[in-house]
């Protein structure tokens, strides 16, 4: 039996297209799929052939309080092998690296993407 792994998150975004631009320009990833979804939302797959982020949104208009900080999410964690090149990219498409941090076993800084969700970039290398 193999170990179980996370497959894929699912997060709602005010604007998939947005978001998913913002995972492949940082990240280098992929679009894995893009369609139709429940109660009339619309759904971008962003990620790897291993895993992914699930990018919705509803057929609803959101505010800033739907996007708080830690209801209920407090951050997504992505593993990367060159900090320092990701931490470039994230700055050039106008976020603020921020909580930068040495510790065992690595090195990670955080961002906020422009819905505020919270992105804590990690490397062990």
């Amino acid at each position: 039996m193999s170990t179980p792994r996370i497959e894929h998150v699912n997060v709602t975004v005010s604007d998939p297209e947005r978001a998913a631009r913002l995972m492949t320009s940082l990240f280098g990833w992929r679009e894995r799929w893009r369609g139709a979804a429940r109660d009339g939302g619309y759904t971008i797959h962003v990620g790897s052939d291993q895993h992914y982020l699930a990018l919705y949104t509803g057929g609803i208009a959101y505010s800033a309080d739907d996007f708080a900080k830690g209801q209920p999410l407090n951050h997504i964690g992505v593993e990367v092998d060159d900090l320092e090149a990701i931490e470039k990219r994230v700055v050039a498409a106008g976020l603020k690296p921020f909580a930068h941090a040495d510790y065992q076993p690595g090195r990670r800084f955080y961002f906020l993407d422009p819905d505020g969700i919270e992105y804590e970039v990690v490397s062990y290398r």
